[in-house]
């Protein structure tokens, strides 16, 4: 497959066609958003002043300095220059596998996942999966990641905690992933945007460009943050080269971000504890929801409470089918859920009777209440 021949986007054609028409999008992956008036509260005196007195010029490639250097105060170790900006986080993840994978070589990837990820490394190279199976809870079996390995595996991407299930690797695998990686000289690509939305903050991970010189990290304001409309995402390495091939790239695409979006995500990213605290009592109060509600309907659903992010997997038991369901769901009553077929992957067997689920919104207890009214 090649670049140009990447498949149709399923998840991003299932939102176009749904996301603005459903009355209430229980499938949604980020978190309760803000105004910009609500935002701008939050802000310093030194940053209300940028923002009022910002030209809407262009801006530098690689991201507002500052904004970079408050990215960077996130990890441990890194600083501003290992910070390249992008325009939301597609756009960085694209830039990354297209910098790291060459012709012929292999990766390792897990599923399911984003679609993305798989479908740019297949169009770039080979790939195997690195299956979180529902039977074992969506954890990995390390001896089969070992197996997996090949002498030209050259990249390793995984994603915890995990987009469509919220799965979160223990410490041990994931430092065990990133040592098969540097046994290889590989690099590691660790899609982070859900960091900071754990039940318990033990299972929080390092982030990957902290432990390793070819670890990447993905970030972007939208998920974890609430702030998917302001677009800015970030890669942070330490392997300058590997930068300045993703600066090359992004001068072919977005070549800088919107100068408005870089300053409020400055003011949010001061603001980072007061955000993220916000957000995971919204989360933690939903999900005592979905714990309730499913509860009551044991017989049509099967539900176990994801570890971290906003997001979960849970099973559908009628004979229908998931994808059925799911349409009859939107169709008739304008609840937006996303079938597991979205998830469909070409390196392993997705289990076709689940739906992702989204819990960061604010207006989920009314979602439940008309949703549980089909019942009857």
């Amino acid at each position: 497959m090649t670049a140009a021949a990447l498949p149709p986007f399923r998840l991003e054609h299932h939102f176009g066609k749904w996301e603005f028409r459903a009355r209430y999008n229980v499938a949604a992956s980020d978190a309760q958003t803000m105004t910009v008036a609500q935002l701008l509260e939050l802000a310093d005196d030194a940053d209300r002043k940028a923002w009022d007195e910002l030209a809407l010029g262009y801006t530098q490639m690689e991201g507002d300095p500052e904004l970079r250097a408050r990215i960077a105060a996130t990890y441990r170790g890194l600083d501003a220059d290992d910070v390249v900006c992008f325009a939301g986080a597609e756009e960085g993840l694209w830039c990354a596998l297209q910098a790291t994978l060459g012709s012929g070589e292999h990766a390792l990837v897990t599923t399911p996942n984003y679609q993305s990820m798989e479908a740019v490394v297949l169009s770039l190279g080979t790939a195997t999966a690195l299956p979180l199976r529902s039977e074992r809870d969506w954890t990995l079996d390390l001896d089969a990641v070992r197996a997996a390995m090949r002498p030209q595996t050259r990249l390793i991407a995984v994603n915890f905690p995990n987009n469509p299930t919220g799965a979160v690797a223990s410490h041990e695998t994931f430092r065990a992933l990133i040592d098969l990686a540097a046994e290889r000289d590989a690099w590691f690509f660790s899609d982070e945007v859900y960091r900071g939305l754990e039940r318990d903050p033990a299972t929080r991970l390092p982030q990957a460009a902290e432990l390793y010189e070819r670890g990447i990290s993905l970030g972007v304001m939208s998920k974890a943050y609430g702030l998917a409309g302001l677009r800015v995402g970030w890669i942070a390495c330490r392997d300058r080269a590997l930068l300045a091939k993703l600066m090359a790239l992004k001068q072919y695409l977005s070549i800088c971000n919107s100068g408005p979006a870089e300053i409020l995500s400055r003011i949010a990213l001061k603001a980072r504890e007061h955000i993220l605290s916000r957000v995971n009592g919204l989360i933690d109060a939903n999900v005592r929801l979905l714990d309730a509600f499913f509860a009551r309907h044991r017989d049509r659903f099967e539900w176990n409470a994801p570890p971290a992010a906003c997001i979960a997997f849970p099973r559908y038991l009628g004979r229908e089918g998931a994808d059925a369901y799911c349409e009859r769901l939107v169709e008739g009553h304008g609840i937006l859920l996303v079938p597991s077929s979205i998830f469909a992957s070409e390196l392993a067997t997705i289990p076709t009777d689940r739906f992702r689920i989204g819990f960061g919104r604010a207006n989920l207890a009314e979602a439940l209440d008309v949703w549980e009214r089909t019942f009857s």
